[in-house]
This record gives structure tokens, C-alpha cells and sequence, in this order.
């Protein structure tokens, strides 16, 4: 029988936590706020709460084995994480179950509780290297974790950066996590292709109980959705970032990070419909009909989670002008403006939070008040690059950040000048102080 269903569905092999906040209870509520449905095998079963680790069972591995096939054997797994494996012969186990995988696999190297107390027995570390590390394709450790995978210390950002190469050399991507290094801010490094990106974030308080898992499982979630690794790792260390800031206390000991961040967060399709047809109407109200092509323009609008066009809402039809009237076409719908979609979806790769795109008509003199007003500028080369993750990648790769104007004067079909922003209200405040 073959299954064909809309849901995405990821596997978690990790550990129960049995306050909640970590382990599997945490890998499912993540995922399930990313629209991926949660699989789970469970590697061990812990007695613990905020603040100590008072027993854990690891389970047989005929268990182990079991709970792989009747998970393989039933579904299909588009992106897998692994957590805490406590020894070496789950880990084996493990990897032998995924030996031949055809879905992004993402270790979480657990050897100790946030709250204090190992989850590993001795030689998971080196278990780890051996069986999973030529499987995976990231492995997400923290700065002890790193340490004890790479074999040296980390006390600067050399030696970060020397720890994520040593970790990767077997061909895996590195997501080191800075939350416990001595810094001001907290400083990532992700290992990808041979190359380190750095990614710096204001340092909240203490991390709770569970940030490691839920990363992991963002990453994963997303990655089951159809992102490409950085783009996941990305937006999940944005998602992060929102869940440690957003963590609750449910104990007497560390607050526990809030896995389900997004789902409070994140705008209804509704609402973000809504908000494109307000600014539509803003737009018909107010904007210059010089400033609109002889084809129209459109403002389009991505939900937080957007994989594709079907995700972001724009006007259908365009906004045009008749008789020297501006007009929108069509309501505020979804997935109506392929190119336009395309283009934040690039821009999202880079920063998350920018989710909105205006298309103006192109003129010089419009570049000059924009550039005069302050605004950080960038230009499509179409000369040397004609797809827009191309395009976009030069633009970010000069400036160093998403723009808020990229100007298109070489497009054979359109010239173009696109202003970005994080939601319909910022691009139209930003447009309004040109006239």
C-alpha cells in the first residue's frame, strides 16, 4: 500500500525525560511546531526533574531494534535526529539501523543533563566518532561536547574553529554552540563545506533545561521539510533563540526553554493574509503611479515556516495601473506569485525575520532618494549570474546582510527595484518615505 500524505515525518532516537522539559518530550513538541509529525525510538528511560538525574534504564536492544521496524517498515522518513544514546552498543545499533538512510541524520551528541549528571556510559564519545559521525550529515555539539569529540580544548575562537574541522573531517557538518563559552555574546560556528560561518547572538539568561534537544529537533524538523542544511540551521538558531528567551519554570530547579515558541509566535495564514490586503489598499491609496510598472508590481508575504510559494500570500493579478488609476487585480492569496516568492524565500535563507518584498518600478531617480534617505542598498549582477539564489548570494556575499533595497536594472523582462522588510507595514513605511 502506498501512503501519500501532506506531513512531513521525522524520527527522534533519543531518551524519555521523565520532567518533560528534554529527550523525546522535547523532540516531539519541536517538531510538531514545525507541521512534522514525530516518530520516536526510544534509546533509555530516565528518572529526572529540573534539577538532578536520579536513575536512568537504558532498554534492550531487541527493543531498540523493534521500535526501528515498525517505524521503517510503515513510513516514510524524511529527516532523523539522533539524541541521547547512553552507550556504545545503542549507538552501534543505531547505526547500523541507519547504515544506508536516504534522509538528512542529525546527531545531538548528549553525554551530560543540563541540569548535571552524565547520560552516557563510558566510550559513547568514541562510539559516537566510529559509528555516527560517517553517517550524519551535522552533528550539534556544545562546547564540552566538542571538546571531548575533537580532543582538544577550546578557550578561543581558534580553537573553535579547530574543534569543528577535527569533528568534521570525516565529510559531517559542525554546528558548535557557543551558549557555554566565556563571551559577551554567543558565538556559533558552523563547519559546512569546508568552510566556518560565524553567527553571533545577544546572550539571554541561562539556557534552561532542553535547548539542546530542542535545536537539534528544529533543525531536523526543518531539514524534514525541505530545507537545505544551512537554511535549517538558521532559522532554527533564530526559533532557538525565541525558545530560550520565552522558557518557563515548571520545578524548583532550571526553567525548562519552550519547545512550542513558533506555535505562540507565529501569524495565522488568516492574519497574514490579511495583513497583505491591508497593505494593498495602503498602496492603492497612496502610492505614486509612477512608481508601478507597466505589468504591475505585487507585495508578497511569507509565513515564518515557508517552504515554497504555496507558503507566502501576494495579490493575484498584481497591483496595476488603469487609466492612471491604481488598482488591485485580485484578492490577497496563496502561492500567486511564483518569481516574487522565490525571491524571500532566498532573502529568508540569510534572515529569517525578513519575510516581506515589494516590487517597485525601476528609475534612477528613485535609486538616488532611496540611497540619499539612507537605505543599505544592493544590486542583482545579472550579467554574471541569472538565478536568483545566485543573485541573492552575491548581494548578501558584498554586503554582509539582506538589504533594504535591491536594485534589478538588467532584467530583460522587468527592471526592477525590490524593498525588503521584515512585515508589509516595514516595506510600506520604507517606501512612503520616498514621496
Amino acid at each position: 500500500m502506498n501512503i501519500i500524505s501532506a506531513m512531513r515525518t521525522a524520527m527522534t532516537i533519543a531518551g524519555s525525560d521523565s520532567i518533560g522539559g528534554a529527550g523525546i518530550q522535547a523532540d516531539v513538541k519541536a517538531m510538531g511546531a514545525l507541521d512534522v509529525h514525530a516518530t520516536c525510538v526510544i534509546t533509555a528511560v530516565t528518572a529526572q526533574n529540573t534539577y538532578d538525574v536520579l536513575e536512568i534504564h537504558p532498554l534492550p536492544l531487541e527493543l531498540i531494534e523493534l521500535q526501528f521496524d515498525s517505524i521503517l517498515n510503515d513510513c516514510k522518513i524524511n529527516a532523523a535526529k539522533t539524541g541521547m544514546l547512553y552507550s556504545p552498543e545503542i549507538t552501534k545499533i543505531v547505526a547500523e539501523r541507519l547504515d544506508d538512510h536516504e534522509f538528512p541524520l542529525i546527531v545531538d551528541p548528549v553525554l551530560t543533563a543540563g541540569v548535571g549528571g552524565s547520560l552516557a556510559e563510558i566510550g559513547l564519545a568514541d562510539a559516537i566518532k566510529k559509528y555516527l559521525l560517517p553517517l550524519c550529515e551535522l552533528i550539534t555539539p556544545n562546547k564540552y561536547e566538542a571538546e571531548v569529540l575533537s580532543g582538544i580544548k577550546i578557550n578561543n575562537e581558534y580553537d573553535a574553529t579547530m574543534a569543528c574541522e577535527l569533528i568534521g573531517k570525516g565529510g559531517s557538518s559542525v554546528y558548535l554552540k557557543g551558549g557555554h563559552m566565556d563571551t559577551k555574546n554567543v558565538t556559533d560556528y558552523l563547519y559546512l563545506n569546508s568552510n566556518i560561518t560565524k553567527f553571533e547572538y545577544p546572550r539571554l539568561k541561562k539556557s534552561g533545561h532542553g535547548s539542546g534537544c530542542t535545536l537539534s529537533s528544529f533543525i531536523t524538523a526543518n531539514c524534514a521539510n525541505g530545507l537545505d542544511m544551512a537554511t535549517s540551521v538558521l532559522k532554527s538558531r533564530a526559533l532557538i533563540q525565541k525558545s530560550i528567551g520565552t522558557q518557563y519554570a515548571i520545578g524548583k530547579g532550571d526553567d525548562v526553554v519552550n519547545p512550542i515558541v513558533y506555535l505562540e509566535d507565529g501569524p495565522s495564514v488568516s492574519n497574514i493574509l490579511d495583513e497583505v490586503e491591508q497593505a494593498a489598499t495602503r498602496i492603492v491609496e497612496n502610492l505614486p503611479a509612477e512608481l508601478v510598472s507597466d505589468s504591475g508590481i505585487n507585495i508578497a508575504y511569507a509565513a515564518p515556516n515557508a517552504k515554497g510559494p504555496k507558503d507566502i500570500a501576494a495579490i493575484k493579478g498584481r497591483i496595476i495601473v488603469r487609466k492612471g488609476i491604481i488598482k488591485k487585480k485580485g484578492p490577497a492569496k496563496l502561492g500567486v506569485a511564483e518569481h516574487l516568492s522565490f525571491v524571500i524565500l532566498n532573502a529568508m535563507k540569510y534572515d529569517p525575520d525578513m519575510r516581506c518584498v515589494i516590487s517597485l518600478k525601476y528609475s534612477s531617480d528613485t535609486a538616488d532618494i532611496m540611497e540619499e534617505l539612507g537605505f543599505i542598498m544592493g544590486r542583482f549582477n545579472r550579467r554574471t549570474n541569472n538565478t536568483i539564489e545566485a543573485l541573492m548570494d552575491d548581494v548578501v556575499k558584498i554586503i554582509g546582510k539582506v538589504p533594504d533595497v535591491i536594485l534589478d536594472p538588467y532584467d530583460k523582462k522587468e527592471k526592477l527595484i525590490r524593498v525588503f522588510g521584515k512585515n508589509p507595514m516595514d516595506v510600506l513605511k520604507k517606501i512612503e518615505t520616498i514621496f
